[in-house]
């Protein structure tokens, strides 16, 4: 696969992933607040369910939106600026 090729396929995946309404206001959340939790963002945006939340961020890590810190049991995210820089940059207004 040519490099051109690969980062068609990349900004799909980020694209997809941030064609959900969720998705999108969990990156936006992200940006504004860095470094949180599973139930951080969960508490911030109120009516998600944790488990639809944690299938969420996966989605968003999978795709490399969102960087990932494990520390203990917890795992706080943070937005990838380098890709949303190059995918997204409306997220960093």
């Amino acid at each position: 696969m040519t490099e051109d090729a690969s980062n068609v396929m990349e900004a799909v995946k980020v694209y997809k992933a941030l064609g959900e309404p969720t998705r999108l206001k969990i990156a936006l959340l992200l940006t504004e607040e860095k470094n949180l939790c599973c139930s951080d963002i969960g508490s911030k945006l109120e009516s998600v369910a944790g488990s639809t939340l944690s299938h969420h961020l996966k989605q968003l890590t999978e795709c490399g939106l969102l960087n990932l810190r494990k520390d203990g049991t917890y795992i706080y995210y943070s937005v990838n600026r380098d890709m949303a820089i190059k995918y997204a940059p409306y997220l960093l207004r």
